[in-house]
């Protein structure tokens, strides 16, 4: 199994097996490797990852529970929940915020499910109100710091409709100031300025959309 953490563009995959895509990345000269699991290891990984020489980084570990536990411990846990929306044209729901192309999600509330969370923040960043959630999709991790804490943002996305029609709103409070349906087909053509990590949810959906 592998967990896939991203530090800005950059992955780190936490792993307990070496898959094709470790193998690849395993071999690059610019990918810190470290197959000692323990807090000293994680450290020296953190510390390398930032450079501007290093591109990925891959923590190994015969114990995944155990390897996550460890480098959870060197960050403050922050849920979110999202959501990708599809119409049936479709189409899928991007927002702009901050020059960037996204998805709708946001922090998680005291007392609320992770399902509860991705609908109200797609109806509170999008103005959507008649949504139709369906599946978890895939579960992605970032890290940014904010007030010198480290954090590690761990969000829930989820598959769901809503209809065309619906008048769009977007939250500008929150920075947002497009929405708009894109074409599945035409979906790459926001890849260049967008997350990776909204290119993993996006690639998760394309990938079990005809079961939906």
């Amino acid at each position: 199994m592998v967990l896939k953490i991203y530090f800005g563009d950059k992955p780190v995959f936490l792993c307990d097996e070496i898959s094709p895509e470790i193998e690849t990345y395993r071999h690059h000269p610019d990918v810190v490797f470290i197959d000692e699991v323990s807090h000293h290891a994680i450290k020296s990984l953190l510390h390398e990852i930032v450079k501007p020489d290093f591109h990925a980084g891959i923590l190994f570990g015969d114990d995944l529970a155990k390897l996550k536990k460890m480098f959870w411990h060197h960050f403050i846990i922050v849920q979110a929940a999202g959501g990708l929306v599809q119409n049936k044209a479709g189409e899928l729901l991007m927002i702009l915020r901050r020059s960037k192309w996204d998805l709708p999600k946001g922090k998680l509330d005291e007392g609320e499910s992770l399902e509860e969370c991705a609908v109200r923040e797609v109806q509170e960043e999008t103005g959507l109100r008649k949504i139709q959630l369906q599946k978890h999709l895939l579960t992605t991790y970032h890290t940014y710091n904010e007030f010198g804490k480290h954090i590690l943002k761990e969000s829930w996305w989820y598959a769901m409709q809503a209809k065309k029609t619906e008048p769009l709103q977007p939250q500008t409070e929150e920075d947002i100031a497009e929405i708009e349906w894109v074409p599945v087909a035409f979906v790459e053509e926001k890849f260049h300025n967008t997350f990776p990590s909204v290119i993993d949810v996006i690639n998760a959906f394309r990938g079990t959309s005809e079961s939906l």
